[in-house]
């Protein structure tokens, strides 16, 4: 084809707009935007990790941003496994503890929009036929009665956050008051599985991934072990001891069995700023204060959170209310947040005991995250 001597300078001149707007996107990945307002540069922050897992001896890391519904920034960071030298790399899981919480709220709540589980029926209901005996204490049975998926997800049940064995006392009338509880999320985990005739293994967690994570991104996370994931996990370390064994969990643990990494979670949490696999108003239900703290509160004076929705962990600031959660396995900890205001997310794993110390560290770069 014969191009005129008119075309020829179009196509340069639309070729340099693109290489104009493909330098400028470039620049962009430079750096990160922080809820204050500023702008973090990305090679300050590698720095600053480095440096600070050096400090606190962090074995391993997976970190994630999120600015404006996308991933931003995603790095990792030092050793999957002491003993081995094996390097975290982008495949490498962790244990996300209780960051299983949020998602299996999120879970629940798909199956309220499916109308396959009832936000305020009680669960007794699904597990009496099987309910063992021993397992609530006797002057405790009626008020476990009373206890429904929005109770238990806002972490109002009076139950302690683990029993170990021991038959549960419920201290208080539920829906009056707050008691953090992994437990009261195994309860109702079993009570889902039960009523839908699946129990509470991997049929569970096939239907979780298909409901709810693979259709928001998040392909790398699982509650219950496959085998496909044996060359990626990282081990755990306490005060610089290697844990050697994987936890191949074959129940699902909604407060406790997820595996995933930094990545991966941040879709979530865009997928908690931007919904696209519930509704909006779905959302807007995890997001509002159910149990609200009471002036005496410990996490009230400690943190200045001031209540929890059905999932996440709240507390005010500046720049827009955060929601947030820790996970603590011991040799693995996480943490995520994020505030809808600014369109922003912040997600950690790491594999030992310490993570939290560098979420400290981390403050003093990105501002307040906690």
């Amino acid at each position: 084809m014969i191009q005129s001597k008119r075309t020829i300078p179009l196509l340069l001149f639309t070729f340099y707009l693109i290489l104009l707007n493909v330098s400028f996107g470039q620049e962009n990945l430079k750096s990160i935007r922080v809820p204050d307002g500023r702008r973090v540069d990305v090679s300050t922050l590698d720095l600053h990790i480095k440096k600070a897992m050096d400090s606190i001896k962090l074995p391993g890391l997976s970190i994630a941003i999120v600015n404006n519904d996308k991933i931003v920034y995603h790095n990792t960071f030092g050793v999957a496994n002491l003993k081995t030298k094996e390097p975290v790399t982008e495949k490498t899981i962790f244990e996300g503890a209780s960051l299983s919480k949020p998602l299996f709220a999120y879970f629940i709540m798909k199956m309220v929009e499916e109308g396959k589980i009832d936000l305020d029926l009680p669960i007794y209901s699904y597990l009496e036929s099987i309910f063992p005996d021993g397992v609530i204490e006797k002057d405790s049975f009626e008020a476990y009665k009373t206890l429904t998926p929005r109770i238990i997800l806002s972490h109002g049940t009076g139950i302690p956050n683990w029993v170990k064995g021991k038959p549960i006392t419920i201290k208080f009338k539920p829906g009056t008051d707050f008691s953090y509880s992994g437990e009261a999320y195994q309860h109702l985990g079993a009570a889902f599985g039960t009523k839908l005739g699946i129990g509470w293994g991997t049929r569970l967690d096939s239907l979780i991934l298909k409901e709810v994570a693979h259709p928001i991104g998040m392909h790398r996370s699982l509650y219950t072990w496959n085998t496909k994931y044996d060359k990626d996990a990282a081990r755990g370390h306490i005060d610089g001891k290697t844990n050697p064994e994987i936890n191949k969990y074959k129940k699902v643990g909604p407060g406790f069995s997820l595996h995933s990494d930094a990545e991966d979670y941040a879709m979530f949490l865009i997928e908690m700023m931007n919904p696209k696999n519930i509704k909006a108003s779905t959302r807007n239900e995890m997001l509002k204060e159910y149990n609200h703290f009471k002036p005496d509160s410990k996490l009230l004076k400690e943190t200045g959170q001031t209540g929890w929705g059905l999932g996440f962990a709240q507390k005010p600031t500046p720049y827009g209310l955060m929601h947030l959660h820790t996970g603590n396995n011991h040799d693995f900890q996480a943490y995520a947040m994020f505030i809808p205001k600014q369109k922003y997310g912040f997600v950690m794993f790491g594999n030992s005991n310490n993570l939290f110390l560098l979420l400290n560290t981390l403050e003093q770069l990105l501002g307040e995250h906690f």
